[in-house]
């Protein structure tokens, strides 16, 4: 896309997805600080009642109907929306042969599926706005894992995905962002689906992590892999 202006946040309709997890809610939390509405998505009713944001719904994000759900939300509540944040994601570790079919198809369900899912349901409403859309992908969707295969492949799959819509949707003015952050310390690697996770080193800071992808969202930067966060 063209060189634009900053974009303004303040006031800005936004859905983050998978805003109990880690990054979810530090992302949530600085949206928030720079004045946006926010609709907060989670699967734990308990935990996303706990989030203070204007906008709540319970969702699993693997459920076809979550993006209805979202999108009803968001025009009952906001009355439209302007941002797609979707930070929700889950891990396995451990050789292909290993991984149990069922967690192979979680991961690509929740990974991969579950966001396509959910933007053919809200694309219409960040149409109408002229839009945006951040997928949170990972460093594995470029530098493939051994022992990580399964969850290497969903999370190129989802860059995939987020790179082929940037020019999709180019004519209808909505930016499409790609990010695939470094090792970040959420706490994701300790609750993997399967497996045990390898030892790793240091990872990131979640807080600085979130702030670099709120200060892409306003800049335009649409492309941020892991070099973006040294």
């Amino acid at each position: 896309m063209t060189q634009r202006d900053p974009r303004e946040l303040a006031g800005a309709r936004i859905a983050v997805v998978g805003a109990t997890g880690a990054l979810g809610t530090l992302l949530a939390a600085e949206l928030a600080v720079r004045g946006a509405r926010l609709l907060v998505t989670g699967r734990d009713p308990d935990r996303v009642d706990a989030l203070e944001t204007e906008v709540r719904v319970v969702a699993d994000l693997g459920d076809a109907t979550a993006g209805d759900a979202v999108a009803a939300a968001a025009r009952e509540h906001l009355g439209g929306l302007d941002g797609l944040v979707n930070a929700a994601g889950v891990v396995a570790f451990g050789s292909l042969v290993d991984t149990p079919d069922e967690v192979v198809e979680e991961l690509f369900l929740t990974n991969v599926v579950g966001p396509l899912f959910l933007l053919r349901r809200v694309m219409p409403l960040l149409a109408e706005s002229q839009g945006f859309v951040v997928q949170l992908s990972a460093v594995v969707a470029e530098q493939p894992l051994p022992r990580m295969a399964a969850y290497s492949a969903s999370k190129a799959a989802l860059s995939a995905a987020a790179t082929a819509l940037r020019t999709e949707l180019r004519r209808s003015r909505v930016e499409v962002y790609d990010v695939r952050p470094p090792h970040t310390e959420t706490g994701l690697a300790s609750r993997p689906l399967a497996g045990e996770a390898p030892r790793l080193p240091a990872g990131k800071d979640p807080t600085a992590i979130a702030r670099r992808v709120v200060e892409a969202i306003v800049a335009g930067e649409h492309d941020l892999g892991p070099e973006a966060f040294a």
